[in-house]
């Protein structure tokens, strides 16, 4: 997909008013369709997000909301962790890599009860609401499941990429239609999927904004983190 199709597709993106129809469009479909092969490129678990899995106390309870193919689930075997994601592709990638205890479940709308949970991560996950007030909902839901005092790591898409291959910097559009591409012997098909590229700073105001305490936070591989805690 050339760059003359990408900005036709952003212009339609735009035209939608309703944020959850954007979502589903460009972010639930597409990873719904390109399960199996973004499954593929995914296993290695980041640095931090290993060692904040690692800190927590033996026999500590959380959730991974957006757990992807789950590749986070297995960091720690002293801690149970449930998985979740939009995609039931995805949630079909993870159980066929043996983890159990998994659900489809939409980030705002998590079944799990309130104030239950010591611990959540959310890995590249919110950066695909497409409005401010949906990404602070989303953090703050998460917050609403941790019991007083659990933390929560937060990754997401930084807007400050200029040394990696995709080239954003401060001052460019932080709303992007980001290709992923998919090869084989015949064909080859670009899907579109959406990101808010979060500006340094944006992802602590967001998390402060839902209610959440500063613990860490920091920069990695392209990405903005923060450790928040629930008070």
């Amino acid at each position: 997909m050339d760059q003359i199709s990408i900005e036709t597709e952003k212009d339609r993106f735009e035209n939608v008013k309703d944020p959850a129809l954007k979502e589903e469009t460009y972010v639930h479909t597409v990873y719904n369709e390109i399960a199996s092969h973004f499954s593929q490129t995914r296993y290695k678990p980041w640095p931090i997000v290993e060692k904040f899995l690692n800190s927590r106390k033996n026999y500590s309870i959380g959730l991974d909301v957006g757990c992807g193919n789950g590749k986070y689930l297995g960091v720690n075997k002293n801690l149970m962790i449930l998985g979740s994601d939009r995609s039931d592709g995805l949630i079909r990638c993870a159980y066929k890599n043996g983890h159990r205890g998994l659900l489809v479940a939409d980030g705002l709308q998590l079944p799990h009860h309130n104030d239950r949970f010591d611990f959540a991560v959310s890995i590249a996950v919110i950066h695909h609401f497409s409005t401010e007030e949906r990404r602070i909902q989303a953090i703050k839901h998460i917050l609403s499941k941790l019991r007083p005092q659990g933390e929560a790591l937060i990754y997401c898409w930084a807007l400050e990429q200029e040394n990696s291959r995709r080239g954003w910097k401060e001052g460019m559009d932080q709303d992007q239609l980001v290709p992923w591409v998919m090869k084989s012997q015949n064909e080859q098909q670009t899907k579109l999927r959406y990101y808010h590229l979060y500006k340094k700073g944006e992802l602590i105001d967001n998390s402060v904004s839902a209610g959440g305490e500063i613990v860490e936070d920091g920069y990695e591989k392209d990405n903005w983190w923060v450790i928040v805690r629930k008070v």
